[in-house]
């Protein structure tokens, strides 16, 4: 494969991946919407608090995500600067870190 071949193939999948991140993330922001909305359910608090953090935490690490595609530093660990395997990021599309760097992270 050529590079401009190369090249125009990752530009695909950096597209691809920004538009499935960007509709992960429109689709949370939607449930964090409704998740805050007052239920008026005193009993519900406490699971709606849980859904709420958990929503935010993707948000943000799909956020995390958009910014690294459109700084060009995604694939990039940011802890030894290597790169992220693509099996990693197919599955964990968010990872900031490749996988030593996360174990070491994670203590």
């Amino acid at each position: 494969m050529s590079t401009g071949t190369h090249r125009h193939a990752e530009q695909d999948r950096l597209g691809d991946l920004r538009t499935s991140l960007t509709k992960q993330f429109e689709a949370h922001q939607a449930r964090l919407t409704e998740l805050t909305a007052d239920t008026g359910d005193p009993g519900q608090a406490h699971t709606q608090d849980a859904l709420i953090a958990a929503t935010r935490q993707s948000l943000e690490q799909i956020g995390g995500a958009l910014r690294r595609v459109a700084d060009g530093s995604y694939g990039v660990c940011e802890r030894c600067q290597g790169d992220i395997p693509t099996e990693r990021l197919e599955i964990l599309p968010h990872a900031r870190f490749c996988v030593p760097c996360q174990q070491k992270q994670n203590g």
